[in-house]
């Protein structure tokens, strides 16, 4: 017989108390079962104490809760983690803890797969299967912040959207998971701490910042010069340099934000003094800063990382003209975790 239940988590706050107010109780205990969902993160309706038990079976009978479950984890060498998430319909993504002396981020997944072509990056060998749910989504981070307090003794500090897929092409999901990390009621994080990584969507950017997001941007740029970035990133073709750079103009103006470019170096790809002079010109155009990224291996590609001198290059060239730039070291390379890894191994 098929599962006629709805998860709970699907219902706004507002339509929990009128759940209860149909069955005659206080509009009190749709709160706090709101509570149980969001600033708890309970897993099922037993473990919500304060709530008498008959309306524990109330909910029971009428509700479930498709929660996430940890498949594997795995411990990195320097302290990194990586989960196999196992979803509701057993579909896999993965998360990331990656602790550094004074923070603990947490790396989540937004689609099963992606839809996106990106050479460098094993998620793109995977077909995208479906979005994760806004309580999907919110579950990793949870699930992390608990690690980060067990191996850490610290909560979360920081959350990225760098996991599997293109948080941009499940916009409506993302936000909602995100509107419940900053919410009081939920995790109560600022969304200065939270950074969404796109590879570059012009009408979706648009969109965020017309609807006034107060968290941060990075782009996944890897070259300002579109022949070079359509080679890197195939379907760049169908959203030019020109229009990205457009659109990441209107989400300063709206958000007065600045952008962060993640940007890998690849020998014989981008490592010319060409493709270092444009992007400086990329960036002297909007307010942003580089993260330049160390190169993580994946099983097919023939990619290679360029040797040190041409990323001093790059960072002497960005530094002289005043470009804020950063170079970040690869976090639990040793099992896979690492940006652009992520694959379900």
């Amino acid at each position: 017989m098929k599962n006629t239940k709805k998860d709970i988590r699907v219902l706004t706050k507002d339509e929990l108390i009128k759940f209860f107010v149909k069955h005659n109780i206080s509009p009190f205990r749709g709160k706090q079962v709101y509570q149980w969902l969001w600033q708890k993160g309970v897993h099922d309706f037993d473990s919500m104490t304060n709530l008498a038990l008959v309306h524990r079976e109330l909910l029971k009978a009428n509700f479930e809760i498709n929660h996430i479950k940890i498949d594997v984890e795995q411990k990195s060498e320097d302290g990194t983690v990586k989960n196999a998430v196992k979803l509701h319909d057993q579909l896999v993504v993965e998360s990331v803890l990656i602790p550094t002396e004074s923070r603990s981020t947490a790396c989540v997944s937004s689609q099963v797969g992606c839809s996106l072509d990106c050479i460098f990056c094993a998620t793109a060998s995977m077909k995208r299967m479906r979005n994760l749910n806004a309580d999907e989504i919110y579950d990793q981070v949870v699930s992390i912040n608990q690690q980060s307090l067990i191996y850490h003794q610290r909560p979360l500090t920081n959350i990225v959207f760098m996991g599997m897929g293109e948080p941009l092409m499940n916009y409506k999901n993302v936000l909602a998971c995100i509107d419940k990390i900053t919410d009081p009621e939920g995790l109560g994080m600022s969304p200065k701490r939270i950074t969404v990584s796109t590879s570059g969507i012009p009408k979706m950017i648009r969109k965020m910042a017309d609807d006034g997001v107060k968290f941060c941007l990075a782009v996944s740029l890897h070259s300002a010069i579109q022949d070079v970035r359509k080679q890197i990133m195939p379907f760049a073709t169908k959203f030019p340099l020109d229009e990205l750079l457009k659109s990441l103009k209107h989400w300063y103006a709206c958000t007065k934000k600045h952008i962060t470019f993640e940007y890998i170096v690849w020998e014989g790809i981008n490592d010319t003094k060409k493709d270092i002079q444009a992007l400086v010109k990329f960036c002297l155009q909007v307010p942003s800063k580089v993260n330049l990224i160390q190169y993580n291996p994946i099983d097919y590609s023939k990619l290679k990382e360029v040797p040190f001198h041409v990323i001093d290059d790059y960072i002497k060239t960005l530094t002289d003209s005043r470009i804020q730039v950063t170079y970040r070291r690869s976090r639990g390379q040793d099992i896979d975790a690492a940006c652009g890894q992520l694959a379900n191994k």
